[in-house]
């Protein structure tokens, strides 16, 4: 059995590690946007406004992923320890 104590530890890295890999993500898009656009584009066949919206969709959802497969748990955890 896994204790309070390493799972609250796994939490909190894969919290950070998570929210890391969101920022570059982000930190990516902002900054090579015509680059990566382009690439998608040709690779999937989509046009531009299709593009944003795929991204804005993509880091929203992990976003919200990390908030409650991540966060929240690792909170619940500090709470009750």
């Amino acid at each position: 059995m896994v204790s309070t104590e390493s799972l609250t530890e796994v939490l909190g890295w894969c919290t950070a590690i998570n929210l890391g890999l969101l920022i570059v993500a982000s930190i990516f898009l902002a900054l090579m946007r015509g680059p990566i656009s382009r690439f998608h584009s040709k690779f999937f066949g989509l046009n531009e406004p299709d593009l944003s919206r795929a991204y804005f969709q993509y880091l929203a959802q992990y976003k919200i992923a990390i908030i409650v497969l991540n966060l929240v748990p690792y909170i619940a955890l500090k709470i009750i320890a």
